[in-house]
């Protein structure tokens, strides 16, 4: 698909910073995508989407949305962009539905259109039964989801979403998380920085991974999990001793390293191994078919796979933020 956001070259440098927040950055956003950039603290996420909304100058490179660079196209990019930042002020004496047909207006949408147009976001983000309350009385979550509905008034090309499950209880989290999958089913955009890796491991269909400024990998999950774990690993839990069976895995050609583990569910009549295979699907299943044909007692093989979390750990020094 082709990429409706680029970043190319982009530098920002702070005064009295000790380095530039962002330093050579180029990225690409395709249409249909939910992209998660993640970085450590100071890492620039911020920056760089403030960059992105037209709220930051920068120094060298070019941010284009839809084609129109940021420098020279500041209006056409904002028209393209529905902005949800970290934090964003909320009128709390409006209503929701007031505060949404606000909006509509400020766009230019027509007064015909408005009513049916924020009856149908406030439906997407589960706030009809709420749509005469106050701002005031909502929860953080229900106020959140209200911003991510302004943010889709004027039908954006891309929704651009600063920490937006910052400071969610864990049902607002996943409730959050289904609405953003459900605006990619509808072939929304979006461009997502976030602290909580566990969440946009299930969604992201793109990584991009910064540090100190620069990004350090990018591209689809499997493709950076491949990068940074060639190999394959798999967890196997055997019924009893798993000695025999470690001593088998560890002489065929494919394994490239066996251990034991701690059982996941410590329950004692079994054990487990990892293993770390060289190979495809193919090979997986193929292993599995000769452990049982060779008699062990085999109760689960799973495919142990490396989670957004654990890359960004294998690939960055700073803490998760």
């Amino acid at each position: 698909m082709a990429a409706i956001l680029e970043i190319e070259n982009l530098t920002k440098t702070y005064r009295k910073a000790p380095r530039p927040a962002l330093q050579a950055l180029n990225l690409q956003v395709e249409e249909g995508a939910i992209y998660a950039f993640v970085g450590p603290n100071g890492a620039g996420k911020t920056t760089t989407i403030r960059i992105i909304a037209t709220l930051l100058a920068f120094e060298q490179g070019d941010v284009r949305l839809g084609g129109y660079s940021t420098r020279t196209h500041s209006r056409d990019v904002r028209r393209l962009l529905g902005y949800i930042p970290d934090e964003f002020g909320l009128y709390d004496e409006m209503s929701a539905v007031e505060y949404l047909e606000f909006f509509a207006a400020c766009y230019g949408i027509a007064p015909e259109k408005r009513r049916s147009i924020v009856a149908d976001l406030l439906d997407l983000v589960g706030l009809t039964p709420r749509a005469t309350d106050e701002v005031r009385t909502l929860s953080r979550g229900m106020r959140q989801r209200l911003g991510l509905a302004r943010a889709l008034v004027h039908e954006p090309l891309l929704i651009l979403a600063d920490e937006p499950a910052a400071g969610l209880d864990p049902r607002a989290r996943v409730e959050l998380r289904d609405i953003l999958r459900a605006l990619q089913e509808l072939g929304k955009t979006i461009f997502i920085s976030s602290h909580v890796l566990r969440e946009l491991d299930d969604i992201a269909t793109h990584i991009g991974i910064l540090e100190q400024g620069r990004m350090v990998a990018a591209g689809a999950p499997e493709e950076i999990r491949r990068q940074v774990r060639p190999h394959r690993r798999a967890r196997i839990t055997l019924l009893g001793p798993p000695d025999d069976a470690q001593a088998w895995l560890a002489q065929q050609p494919t394994i490239l390293s066996v251990a034991p583990a701690p059982p996941l569910n410590g329950d004692v009549p079994h054990s487990e191994l990892v293993v770390a295979v060289e190979g495809d699907d193919a090979t997986l299943a193929g292993l599995l078919a000769a452990l049982v044909a060779n008699g062990f007692p085999v109760f689960a093989f799973t495919e142990e796979r490396e989670t957004l979390e654990n890359l960004f750990l294998d690939l960055t020094q700073g803490g998760i933020s």
